[in-house]
């Protein structure tokens, strides 16, 4: 006999209802936005609860020794990342529920939340680490190490010591077929020299200075540091960004428009995420003005700064400064084009 489940008991209703104790109900005067307050970021940390979910299933499928592109593996990716980008729109809409409550009603119950702040929130960091945020590179290093609990820096530690979501994309980038001599006639890519005089490289070269104004001597610059530099400037190789160039000029071949729509989501979550503190930051200012946080933090100008500094994948974004119009690009080869097509 199949067992009988009741919807209460499945969802765990009896602890999540319960699970709300506002602190000035407690102290005998029970303010009453307090309750709100409570459950958005109750809701907060659950959808951080899934987006875990998410990002492990992603990093698991990245992590592999080789991942199959012709498998459903990049598809999978792709629609679990487009979900974890559509929480994000959700978590900003919830800010307009927390809005809902004016700076008066938040100063009915405030002073009764110190020193918890929502920077303590480890699993928003457990976040942040899982796609390549390292300790190194977090603004407040030292209100981290004070305001965390020891178990929960040693979590978002650990994760830290996994290859990123960053680290695998920069990974399952670099070693794309796209130059190899196979497809290019006269082409070897033995060496950095090498790469840069590629056939593909000179025409693209050659194509995007042609986009350029003379003082624009640092934009050429720029495209070799980035593109053919011997060692990586920042969270991509110069592979990785070749690589993610090519996708992004040719994502209208079949075999790349999921490549494409995998580097655009990331770019999406990383706008989606900066939405998100920003929307915060504002709603900070106006609930509290110029005042400290509840966690002794700056407020408002330590959300700002944080929010300037933890985006993860900025430079899949600035990628876009060294596209040409689509009439300028170099044609691929037969082979190549075949490749990257439908062909029976």
């Amino acid at each position: 006999m199949t067992k009988e489940v009741y919807y209460g008991d499945y969802l765990q209703l009896d602890k999540i209802l319960q699970a709300q104790q506002p602190e000035s109900a407690l102290a005998g005067q029970e303010a009453h936005d307090e309750m709100l307050f409570i459950i958005v970021h109750q809701a907060y940390e659950l959808w951080f609860k899934q987006i875990s979910h998410e990002m492990r299933s992603i990093l698991a499928i990245l992590g592999k020794p080789q991942v199959d592109d012709n498998s459903p593996d990049i598809f999978t990716v792709v629609h679990r990342l487009k979900r974890i980008a559509t929480i994000w729109q959700l978590a900003i809409q919830q800010v307009d529920v927390i809005e809902t409550m004016t700076p008066l009603d938040f100063l009915d119950f405030r002073d009764q939340l110190r020193p918890a702040s929502g920077f303590q929130s480890y699993q928003f960091k457990m976040l942040e680490a899982m796609m390549g945020l390292k300790f190194a590179d977090r603004h407040g290093k030292d209100f981290y190490q004070r305001h965390l609990r020891p178990e929960h820096i040693a979590m978002i530690d650990a994760i830290e010591q996994q290859p990123s979501l960053i680290e695998l994309v920069n990974k399952w980038l670099a070693r794309m077929p796209f130059f190899d001599l196979a497809y290019w006639q006269g082409a070897t890519v033995d060496s950095r020299e090498e790469v840069a005089r590629h056939p593909f490289w000179q025409a693209y070269r050659q194509a995007y200075r042609n986009t350029l104004q003379e003082h624009d001597q640092a934009s050429l610059e720029s495209f070799e540091q980035v593109f053919f530099s011997g060692e990586a400037t920042g969270r991509l190789s110069a592979a990785a960004n070749r690589s993610a160039l090519f996708i992004m000029i040719y994502r209208d071949y079949p075999l790349l428009q999921i490549p494409y729509q995998l580097l655009d989501t990331l770019i999406e979550i990383d706008e989606l995420m900066t939405t998100w503190r920003t929307r915060h930051i504002a709603m900070v200012r106006r609930m509290i003005g110029a005042r400290s946080g509840t966690g002794g933090s700056s407020g408002a100008q330590y959300l700002k700064e944080s929010s300037d500094k933890h985006v993860i994948f900025s430079e899949l974004a600035s990628l876009s400064s060294f596209l040409v119009q689509r009439t300028q690009v170099p044609v691929l080869p037969e082979k190549l084009q075949q490749k990257l097509g439908y062909n029976l």
